[in-house]
């Protein structure tokens, strides 16, 4: 992973560059938790080799793991970065599109970058916290 810097101040911008074998979600999280982000957006288009998205299922509280097991274009992925009990830690959802033309898209699990992740990290002087919601079985973004 390759990352700059491309405006400073409280708006700081970041240009972040995955490399072939990555897994994303975790070099991702790993990066927001290096430089501190507490309430960034995030934007990438690239590709991984393989991928699971995740829809949510309300009824068992839990993600259902979707498998891409192919390599995939990442469409469009975008999300957010907020404190969560761990630390600093992105939301992301991901549209991929298979060989044939259609997607599949969802809560992005897990992906491993082949060759490329292309991510935009806007941060913002504020910060974001998560709080646990049990009757959602989610963490999310508590404005107070």
């Amino acid at each position: 992973m390759k990352w700059r810097q491309v405006q400073d101040g409280p708006s700081a911008v970041y240009v972040v560059v995955l490399d072939p074998g990555e897994e994303a979600v975790d070099r991702l999280t790993a990066f927001a938790r290096d430089r501190s982000l507490g309430a960034s957006q995030v934007t990438a288009v690239g590709a991984f080799s393989e991928a699971v998205v995740g829809w949510f299922d309300r009824a068992e509280h839990d993600y259902r793991p979707l498998p891409v097991g192919t390599q995939c274009e990442v469409l469009s992925l975008i999300g957010d970065v907020a404190v969560g009990p761990g630390g600093p830690a992105p939301h992301l959802h991901a549209v991929l599109g298979l060989s044939d033309g259609t997607t599949r898209g969802g809560h992005l699990l897990s992906g491993r970058v082949w060759p490329t992740l292309e991510v935009i990290v806007r941060d913002s002087p504020a910060e974001l916290a998560k709080t646990h919601r049990p009757d959602l079985g989610l963490a999310l973004i508590d404005l107070g």
